[in-house]
């Protein structure tokens, strides 16, 4: 009882400064959450090679299971099981009211393939680094024109209002602006120092990336801290929906990558990208369609949470099961 004593009194001197940072918006995006969302994306964006998609055609079957677990399934089987344990299994464990912002938070999780981290993951389980750069670099560019439609279209059909300009203006400032700077600054630099000097600059800018995440996480706590601290059970039952979603995805795309006979250097990353999520879009879009307080917001920080165990299990399935897959 003491320690709730003490941070509850801890929690009471820190609300007029999250109060003053959650005011700092327009047009429905919290410009603190902006600046540091940029600080995360940029450096992703920058390892993005246009030149790369050369080569998709030489091996297309890792690819085409990337892309279609990302746009064909993925989206639609999470926005499924929010549906399934928001409006029906957990219906008498939840506010009704805030249903549809739990099922609205985990549908920008779904809809937003991972980025960066697979990049992390693919080097630990001794992926093909060219081949996952060519998988990112046709996500991203495939988020800037699919992203927008898609949650609309779940949304519409979970029956949540969809505020177009907030949904556009979310994808402009998160995927196309921070999209075009990493290609000119890539472009600036192969012309300065080649792919040396790429390397080396987002070594460099790299702790800002993950101050950003650190910063983003902390606020985001603290703009969510009241319900965190009060409904741990509710924090468990938003996980169980994004648990189900990672293992199914990744089953699915691994068994069909071993299917096709795809390499495991190969393999492994292809379905990693699709298990894991671009949380700092879908976090930055919650916010600023539903609000830094909004149940939307809270599901996409269950997924940050999350999504690092999970990832590390399943990097640890696909090391063991090397062996299993052709060289």
């Amino acid at each position: 009882s003491r320690w709730k004593t003490r941070v509850s009194s801890g929690w009471k001197s820190t609300p007029g400064l999250f109060g003053v940072l959650a005011a700092l918006e327009y047009a429905s995006v919290n410009l603190v959450v902006a600046v540091l969302i940029w600080a995360m994306v940029y450096p992703m964006m920058i390892a993005v090679d246009l030149g790369s998609l050369k080569a998709v055609g030489q091996r297309p079957k890792g690819l085409v299971i990337t892309l279609a677990i990302n746009w064909l399934i993925k989206p639609f089987t999470m926005a499924a099981l929010a549906v399934l344990f928001f409006n029906h299994v957990f219906a008498g464990l939840i506010d009704p009211e805030r249903a549809p912002e739990y099922i609205a938070g985990l549908i920008l999780l779904g809809a937003a393939p991972c980025t960066a981290m697979v990049l992390v993951w693919s080097q630990l389980t001794k992926g093909d680094p060219n081949y996952t750069l060519v998988q990112v670099s046709v996500n991203d560019l495939i988020m800037v024109v699919a992203f927008a439609p898609i949650v609309a279209f779940l949304l519409g059909v979970t029956d949540i209002s969809v505020p177009w300009e907030t949904l556009i203006l979310s994808v402009v400032l998160y995927i196309v602006i921070p999209l075009i700077a990493g290609l000119m600054t890539r472009q600036a630099l192969i012309a300065k120092g080649g792919e040396a000097a790429v390397t080396a600059f987002t070594a460099r800018i790299k702790p800002a990336s993950v101050v950003g995440l650190l910063i983003t996480v902390v606020l985001l706590f603290g703009f969510q801290g009241p319900v965190i601290l009060a409904q741990p059970l509710l924090i468990a039952l938003i996980a169980v929906p994004i648990i189900i979603q990672s293992y199914g995805i990744f089953a699915l795309g691994y068994g069909w990558a071993y299917l096709w006979a795809v390499p495991h250097r190969v393999a492994a990353p292809c379905a990693l990208i699709g298990t894991s999520n671009f949380f700092e879009l879908a976090v930055a879009v919650a916010i600023g369609l539903f609000g830094l307080n909004s149940g939307a917001a809270l599901a996409t920080v269950v997924g940050v949470l999350v999504e690092v165990p999970v990832m590390l299990s399943l990097v640890a399935i696909a090391n063991r099961t090397r062996e299993r897959f052709p060289e």
